[in-house]
């Protein structure tokens, strides 16, 4: 009898395996990714962040393939076409094929807090807003959005099937939507004519009425009323009371404010988490980048960077934790 009930539990837990958890990643440029692996040795320079390059590469020195990380991304290609890569996690699920954003390290985090195979659907275009463009349907009379409508077609097909990503993927052990993680802001930040009074207090109460509906809606459209949903808070420039002058201090923490505020909602309470990017800006860096007349220390710290400063200088030393702690803080949220 009890080697029989033995021989049953081996059998159901052979069989069984864990459901295959679902990430959904979705947001503007800054999702894209625009972090050159040409700017991964700087993270070797801080105690913080070079354990982070350590699982970035191999032991060979290559870049990292995720074992039991898939991904499928949609985006657009150089001539504005939409396009879908899919394929284990690694570096060029961005906005080019050298780049990365906070998918990468997302991947590897969560491949260490979960045994099992996940999935990443990532949508992510540059130069959208959230009133518009990904505007979610409950939000006004004019329903969804293109990008929102993209964003979900595209989720929808990849589940209707997701052996098509993840080959090893078994019906009978079904998937779990785990997590959705959105990092957007820019186009908004600087929208005069939708946000005239983005220097007062309230003055983007807009975005956070339209990023409440956003979580309500996703939820409702994938029928997953209680999914962990991460914001991630633009934090282009730092943390304010560093900033040089106040002229825009009120601007940018008004609307860090109006992005976070729907995680303090009670209505979200516990499901609902935002992730302070501005904690991972990079000042040296920032600097070095910025001046013409660099000392040859300078020099070498700027090689950190790849891009403009809205796209966080295109630093793995940005990106590397962002999708670390976007990782962490889903995981937290269960």
């Amino acid at each position: 009898m009890i080697k029989n009930l033995l021989v049953a539990f081996l059998i159901t837990t052979v069989t069984h395996a864990a459901p295959l958890k679902v990430y959904i990643l979705s947001g503007q440029s800054n999702m894209q990714g625009h972090a050159s692996v040409t700017t991964f040795d700087y993270l070797a320079n801080d105690p913080k962040t070079a354990p982070m390059l350590e699982e970035m590469r191999d032991k060979s020195g290559k870049h990292t393939v995720c074992d039991r990380v898939w991904i499928s991304y949609l985006s657009q290609d150089k001539s504005g076409k939409n396009t879908v890569k899919e394929g284990k996690l690694t570096t060029g699920y961005a906005a080019r094929e050298d780049t990365i954003g906070p998918e990468f390290t997302f991947g590897i985090t969560m491949q260490k807090l979960h045994d099992g195979p996940i999935l990443i659907i990532k949508t992510a275009w540059g130069g959208k807003n959230i009133h518009t463009d990904f505007r979610p349907p409950s939000s006004s009379p004019e329903g969804a959005g293109v990008y929102y409508k993209l964003m979900m077609e595209h989720v929808k097909k990849v589940l209707e099937d997701p052996k098509k990503v993840v080959p090893s993927f078994d019906a009978k052990d079904g998937y779990e939507i785990a997590g959705f993680v959105w990092f957007q802001g820019w186009n908004d930040l600087v929208d005069q004519a939708k946000y005239p009074k983005r220097g007062e207090r309230g003055g983007y109460d807009s975005y956070t009425d339209n990023m409440a509906h956003f979580i309500r809606d996703v939820r409702k459209d994938l029928n997953a009323p209680k999914m962990p949903f991460v914001i991630g808070v633009l934090g282009v420039n730092g943390p304010v009371d560093t900033f040089d002058g106040p002229r825009y201090k009120g601007i940018y923490q008004n609307f860090r404010d109006a992005q976070a505020a729907p995680a303090k909602m009670p209505e979200f309470k516990g499901n609902v988490a935002a992730v302070l990017t501005e904690n991972f800006w990079d000042h040296k860096l920032a600097a070095a980048r910025d001046k013409k007349d660099r000392s040859p220390e300078e020099e070498e710290i700027a090689k950190g960077a790849s891009n403009q400063g809205f796209h966080y200088y295109g630093a793995a030393k940005f990106f590397a934790p962002a999708g670390k702690e976007f990782a962490e803080a889903l995981h937290s949220l269960k």
